[in-house]
């Protein structure tokens, strides 16, 4: 029996390792992406809604806001909770959660239950962004890579956000929304049994995240920490109100609707692109100068949207994506290292309370600045305000070397 004990076994503790960090990635990517295509694709179905259940535009935006507000509201006790019931069941539970969620909408006959679906969609939503990075982290640091880990993790968000809304897109082509919105259900709670069988053993996971305890101190930086959320609300703030202006600026531009879809389909892969990129760019050359290079860049580049013709902004919008998106994916990887051992789920959970508030907040702040000073005040608002998180990257990074 110990025989086949020891066959069964990994002989090389890094081999085992490497294992458990490449399963860990893979499962955090797989949620990510089922999660935030399962969340954008609301922007397809809230016309559809609208119509079938004869809505105003009030309670389309509270269909809305039911998924990503309960998503927020709900990370920081989600992030306790796996404390105690364990981050795997949480993980899996709250993918499951979504899948149910989807199920029931596609059952809905009236808005009542509609709204409930939403609730409880955001409700399992809300696990995936804090435990789902923290089971990166927490696996990754012993062997190194967390930065790099965490921009493939943020890739693959942008790459759920493209692949579900489109193919629900072309599947109501040829069936009802009710049907297609079952199959994302039955899609979430697939993703649910694939999290239960990729995530590593919680001993594996023990194992390697006891072998990060030993070779990673400090007890991080709590003022570093603070900076670095009002850095990333403040970029996630701006982020969202740039989206919700863009196509009404290209609209005043002469961009007609296939024109304005086309142009936010450069902007999202430029971002895609971008996430995986400056991941790499931070670990390469540090934080602060990558955040100063992009931040300062999509400064730039706002500006010049609002004073560019048409086809000049249209040429622009990759390059614009690749700087607008890549900055999170440098603020995510720092995060571990401020939030200091066994904080990792709590920071994170923080972290994206935050910058999902700030995106919620902006559009309606900047909206009524567009409705008062027209939307080219409003975006060169946007440009100027984003300056701040250059000397705010600085007192990150003052709490990166205190550390």
């Amino acid at each position: 029996m110990s025989d086949l004990n020891t066959i069964s076994m990994p002989r090389d503790p890094d081999i085992a390792d490497a294992s458990v960090r490449r399963r860990s990635l893979i499962a955090a990517c797989s949620a990510h992406a089922v999660h935030d295509g399962l969340t954008d694709l609301i922007y397809v179905l809230l016309p559809i809604w609208q119509s079938q259940f004869s809505i105003s535009y009030a309670l389309v935006g509270l269909l809305r806001a039911s998924y990503s507000g309960t998503m927020a509201a709900f990370q920081l006790l989600a992030s306790r909770m796996a404390k105690r019931w364990g981050r795997e069941r949480m993980l899996i539970g709250g993918t499951a959660l979504a899948g149910v969620a989807y199920l029931i909408a596609g059952q809905a006959g009236g808005l009542t239950v509609l709204l409930i679906a939403l609730v409880l969609g955001g409700l399992g939503a809300s696990t995936q962004h804090p435990l789902s990075s923290s089971l990166i982290t927490d696996t990754h640091q012993a062997g190194g890579g967390v930065k790099e880990a965490l921009s493939h993790y943020n890739f693959a968000g942008d790459i759920g956000k493209t692949l579900i809304p489109g193919l629900v897109g072309l599947s109501l082509v040829v069936m009802s929304w009710q049907a297609s919105v079952t199959l994302m259900g039955l899609l979430g709670l697939a993703a649910a049994g694939l999290l239960w069988w990729l995530i590593p053993a919680p001993e594996q996971r023990a194992m390697s995240k006891a072998k990060a305890a030993r070779e990673v101190s400090g007890s991080g930086s709590p003022a570093g920490l603070r900076a670095l959320l009002l850095t990333g609300t403040l970029d996630s703030a701006v982020r969202m109100g740039f989206l919700t202006f863009l196509p009404f600026l290209l609209k005043g531009k002469g961009a007609g609707t296939a024109g304005i879809g086309f142009a936010l389909s450069l902007l999202f892969v430029g971002g895609a692109f971008g996430k995986l990129l400056c991941g790499y760019l931070g670990a390469r050359i540090g934080m602060m100068k990558t955040v100063w290079l992009t931040e300062s860049m999509t400064s730039v580049l706002i500006v010049l949207a609002v004073f560019l013709p048409l086809s000049g902004l249209m040429a622009m919008l990759p390059l614009l994506g690749l700087a607008l998106n890549g900055t999170s994916s440098v603020l995510y990887g720092v995060v571990p290292e401020l939030a200091g051992h066994d904080k990792h789920e709590h920071a994170f959970a923080l972290f994206y309370t935050g910058t999902i508030a700030g995106g919620a907040v902006s559009p309606v702040v900047f909206g009524r600045l567009g409705d008062a000073a027209g939307i080219s005040a409003a975006l060169i608002t946007l440009a100027a305000i984003l300056l701040f998180t250059l000397p705010l990257s600085w007192r990150v990074q003052k709490g990166l070397n205190s550390i």
